[in-house]
């Protein structure tokens, strides 16, 4: 008898392993599925001291969602964890559904999110790179010989058939981002040479950043209330008073546990913050864990090299929180720089702050430049000294 699948609907499970963060992923789990527009049916928690080698959960937990699942007839299950193939593998054998992990839901979100040529390359060689881990050990059905017509040679099997095809297809996906790339890189050069301030948006997903952009640049970029609502760079450029400007860019936000493969695929992306001259890292002030996530950002921001850069706080939502501005909305370092904002970016309450900060840092590196070229102009003129002598 054929059993009705109710479609886009999901089963989340998460698993407590004592690390005092299982309320918070769950919570971030939630949005995840509610920004892949999934609509939640149940959860099943649990205990462990370590992950099940088999299943993950251990038999008796696979009863009980097995269980859950006839019940609710879910087309989706998803772990607030990463699976390894194999458990991947059993669980969809034994639950009869289709069982993905945390990355997967990830990636998927980036793919319906991604809009732009080069967008849509890094989410596809992001997915590539991730599948070719699931053909090992995971598809042994994929052994098995097939007479393939034009694709395989003789013997091949299905599952080297793929690995070859996924290979040929993640390197023409790299030489399309490397052109792109190098593309970049050209315009980031002029940019250098007009000696422009170069600003960069980060935070972690769903922290304000797209709508600090469109307050401050009168951009239309989409900003909703859901994580990762924005993948593409977008850049303007902002003028500032008395005729100064600086070039911004809004970001991809970033979130615990950012596969591997997002942040590889998306490194040329990244490359705008690595090469930016200033952060504004924008935290949700409203957000219980915004100590975590802002731990979170700057390891991310360590492994693309861009823990050196300044970077200004801006503590957002405080229209959602007690921290009225009153009569002081930011707060300086002991070298009189702004170092700290709080502002509310949908009412545009404090963002005079941000623009004061701006233009303080267009100072600043202006005087960097001036500086430089002096020392520039000291070594040719040195130079040119020593060559006189001979």
């Amino acid at each position: 008898m054929h059993t009705f699948k109710a479609v886009n609907t999901a089963i989340l499970v998460s698993l407590d392993f004592g690390n005092g963060d299982h309320f918070d992923r769950l919570q971030e789990l939630r949005q995840l599925a509610s920004s892949a527009r999934l609509e939640v049916l149940a959860v099943i928690e649990g205990k462990r001291s370590r992950p099940d080698p088999t299943t993950y959960i251990g038999s008796g937990k696979v009863s009980e969602l097995l269980q859950v699942v006839t019940q609710t007839q879910v087309s989706l299950i998803i772990f607030n964890h990463d699976l390894s193939p194999a458990q991947q593998r059993n669980l969809s054998l034994r639950l009869n559904c289709n069982v993905i992990d945390r990355t997967s839901l990830i990636l998927d979100i980036f793919a319906q999110r991604a809009k732009s040529y080069e967008g849509k390359l890094q989410v596809e060689l992001a997915q590539l790179e991730h599948l070719a881990t699931r053909l090992v050990h995971g598809w042994t059905h994929l052994e098995r010989q097939k007479g393939g017509i034009g694709l395989r040679g003789p013997g091949e099997t299905q599952l080297e058939t793929d690995r070859r095809l996924i290979k040929k297809r993640v390197k023409l996906l790299k030489e399309k981002l490397l052109a792109l790339q190098r593309h970049r890189n050209i315009q980031r050069r002029s940019r250098r040479r007009t000696q422009v301030l170069s600003v960069s948006i980060v935070g972690y997903t769903n922290a304000g950043k797209s709508t600090l952009f469109n307050k401050l640049t009168r951009a239309q970029s989409y900003a909703a209330d859901q994580l990762f609502a924005t993948l593409d760079t977008t850049t303007r450029k902002l003028y500032l008073a008395e005729g100064e400007s600086a070039v911004i860019s809004d970001t991809v936000g970033f979130i615990q546990e950012l596969p591997h493969t997002l942040v590889a695929a998306f490194r040329a992306t990244l490359e705008e913050t690595v090469q930016a001259d200033l952060l504004l890292h924008v935290i949700d002030a409203s957000s219980p864990s915004r100590d975590e996530q802002i731990e979170e950002v700057n390891k991310i921001l360590k492994e693309i090299g861009a823990d050196t850069i300044p970077q200004i706080l801006i503590l957002n939502k405080i229209d959602l929180t007690d921290l009225s501005l009153g009569g002081k909305g930011c707060v300086r370092d002991e070298y009189d720089r702004i170092s700290r904002i709080r502002l509310s970016a949908k009412t545009g309450e404090g963002i005079e702050f941000v623009r004061q900060a701006l233009a303080e840092a267009i100072v600043e590196n202006s005087k960097k430049l001036h500086e430089k070229t002096k020392d520039i102009k000291k070594i040719i003129g040195g130079c040119a000294t020593v060559q006189g002598l001979f």
